[in-house]
C-alpha cells in the first residue's frame, strides 16, 4: 500500500465535523477510508473518582495524550495496525480494552483540538476546520449530549460556560490559521468541498 493520505478536520464542538467529512467522502466516491476521533485519545482517568472526572477541563490540549495518537499515526503511515483506545463518555475514562485498526489509503482524524498539536500538523496533507456560530453550536452539542450521553442540561450549561465556550475562543479558535481550507457550516459550502475532492484526488493520483 502506497503511504496513506493523512487529514485532519477541527473545529468547534458540535461545529459538524462528522457531517462535512462524510459529504467529502460521498462526493468523492471514497470508502476505503479510515475515520478516528480525536476523543478516543483523552488520557485515562480510571484512577480518579467519578465526581472527579466529571469536572475536568475536557476542552483543554493536556486532556489529550497526544503522544500517544502521535505514536499511532507514524504506525498507520507506515501501513502497522495500531491497538486504539475507545473512550467511555459514560464514564469519562477510557475502556481497559482496546481496539485493533488497520490502516487504509486515506485516514481523516476529527477533534475540537487536532490542530493544535504542532507535531500531529506536520504529518498531515491536508488540514480542515469546520466554522460554526456559538449559539447553534451550543444547541447542538445541548441535544446530542442528552439524548446520546445521558447529560442533564444543567450539568451542560455549567460544562459549557466553564470550559467549551472559554476554551474554544483560547486554544481551538486560533488554529484556524493552520487550516487549509475554512468551511462555513451555517451556508451551503459546495465550492469548498469541491476544492477539496479536487485536491484529495490529485494526492491520490500522486501517490499511486
Amino acid at each position: 500500500m502506497n503511504k496513506p493520505l493523512l487529514i485532519l478536520v477541527s473545529g468547534g464542538s458540535a461545529s459538524g465535523k462528522s457531517t462535512v467529512v462524510q459529504e467529502i467522502l460521498n462526493k468523492a466516491g471514497l470508502d476505503d477510508v479510515l475515520i478516528l476521533k480525536h476523543d478516543d485519545y483523552y488520557l485515562s482517568q480510571a484512577n480518579l473518582p467519578l465526581e472527579q472526572r466529571i469536572k475536568m477541563n475536557y476542552d483543554h490540549p493536556s486532556s489529550l495524550d497526544n503522544e500517544l495518537l502521535y505514536d499511532h499515526i507514524k504506525l498507520l503511515l507506515n501501513g502497522k495496525p495500531i491497538q486504539k483506545p475507545v473512550y467511555n463518555f459514560d464514564l469519562y475514562t477510557r475502556y481497559p480494552e482496546t481496539e485493533t485498526v488497520y490502516p487504509k489509503p486515506i485516514i481523516i482524524i476529527e477533534g475540537i483540538l487536532i490542530l493544535e498539536n504542532e507535531k500531529i500538523r506536520d504529518l498531515s496533507d491536508i488540514n480542515l476546520f469546520v466554522e460554526l456560530d456559538d449559539d447553534t453550536r451550543f444547541i447542538r452539542r445541548m441535544l446530542r449530549d442528552m439524548k446520546e450521553r445521558g447529560r442533564s442540561l444543567e450539568s451542560i450549561i455549567t460544562q459549557y460556560e466553564k470550559t467549551v465556550k472559554p476554551m474554544f475562543h483560547k486554544y481551538i479558535k486560533p488554529t484556524k490559521r493552520y487550516a487549509d481550507v475554512i468551511i462555513p457550516n451555517d451556508r451551503k459550502h459546495d465550492i469548498a468541498v469541491d476544492l477539496i475532492v479536487t485536491k484529495i484526488k490529485q494526492i491520490l493520483g500522486e501517490r499511486l
